[in-house]
């Protein structure tokens, strides 16, 4: 199955693919960018390593797409373990709203290709910019964990969210 792109007003959101690795590996080598979401990578051979994975996984159960600014790889955004929506930014990227219009793209276009009834998100209570972009569309809390994932040594806890299909828009 081909996997199409989508594209917003400042990026296109491509499907993955085993180049995008060095660009990601920005991301997934930053301790800061990586805080809430995984263990930071030491070496590109671990970024290739993620990225093949998640090539080789069945398009029913991962749909990752990269974020292009200018042709240039970002971040990241889709659902790694369907319905777990997963999604990051290079740290110089922060704070301009390119992921919440990533997401605006992404969000319908995942319920459009995929037989979801809703959408899921786990988020370490302390990440309050993701919290408020998932407020932002449309996401709701369902309940809370204690030491659900740890990270770099630190045992991190989960806030579960979910969308449902009926709240989407478009």
């Amino acid at each position: 199955m081909d996997i199409e792109s989508l594209q917003t007003a400042r990026l296109t959101l491509c499907p993955m693919r085993a180049e995008h690795a060095p660009a990601l590996h920005a991301v997934f080598g930053d301790p800061e960018a990586m805080r809430f979401f995984g263990e930071t990578h030491t070496d590109l051979a671990q970024t290739e390593r993620w990225v093949a994975g998640t090539l080789a996984a069945p398009p029913e159960r991962c749909r990752e797409y990269v974020l292009l600014e200018d042709g240039e790889a970002i971040g990241k955004a889709g659902l790694w373990d369907v319905p777990e929506l997963g999604f990051f930014l290079r740290r110089d990227r922060w704070g301009q709203g390119l992921m919440r219009e990533a997401l605006r793209a992404l969000i319908p276009h995942l319920f459009a290709t995929l037989p979801l009834d809703h959408i899921r998100a786990d988020v370490d209570p302390r990440n309050a910019a993701s919290l408020a972009l998932l407020h932002q569309l449309g996401f709701v809390e369902t309940h809370r964990a204690s030491r659900t994932i740890q990270i770099a040594g630190e045992w991190a806890d989960s806030v579960y969210l979910e969308l449902e299909r009926s709240n989407v828009g478009g």
